[in-house]
């Protein structure tokens, strides 16, 4: 079979945003995330493609929208090390990998119920204590949250 045949064709984006490198488990968690079912510009979404760098990996595209600083936050939460690019003009104008920052404010709810956070109006402060397992630990009650537990603010 040809090489232009084994791969998928998908059309050139003249701005937006790319988001590549997704564990495929996590694509539609992005999707939600992102809230990209409420968008009305075009989308791209692949899932469980073949990958040199991952098992499989998942890939978005979203003509017309660029992330906010905030977004990225979230992202790293939820799919640390993923690769985003921005595009202007049909042009990788900026290229970076989202990773999971050292503290992680207002994001990430507590899952320890008696935690002050769950019970006053405060902001989550939660400390990366394993970046590979992405196990996060809360400032307040030192309760370890993994990513399989994470429910974001």
């Amino acid at each position: 079979m040809e090489k232009g045949k084994q791969e998928l064709m998908v059309a050139a984006l003249k701005n937006g945003t790319v988001i590549d490198h997704i564990p495929s488990d996590k694509v539609f968690d992005v999707v939600n995330l992102l809230g990209l079912t409420k968008i009305e510009t075009p989308i791209t979404i692949g899932a469980n493609l073949s990958s040199h760098k991952m098992t499989s990996k998942g890939i978005i595209k979203i003509s017309d929208k660029f992330l906010t600083t905030d977004e990225c936050r979230r992202l790293s939460v939820v799919a640390p090390n993923i690769v985003m690019s921005t595009i202007r003009d049909y042009s990788v104008v900026d290229k970076k990998t989202i990773e999971l920052p050292d503290t992680i404010r207002g994001t990430v709810r507590c899952g320890n119920p008696k935690c002050i956070t769950n019970h006053e109006p405060m902001e989550t402060v939660f400390d990366v204590v394993n970046r590979e397992k992405c196990i996060l630990r809360c400032r307040y009650c030192n309760k370890d949250v993994s990513q399989e537990e994470i429910k974001l603010v």
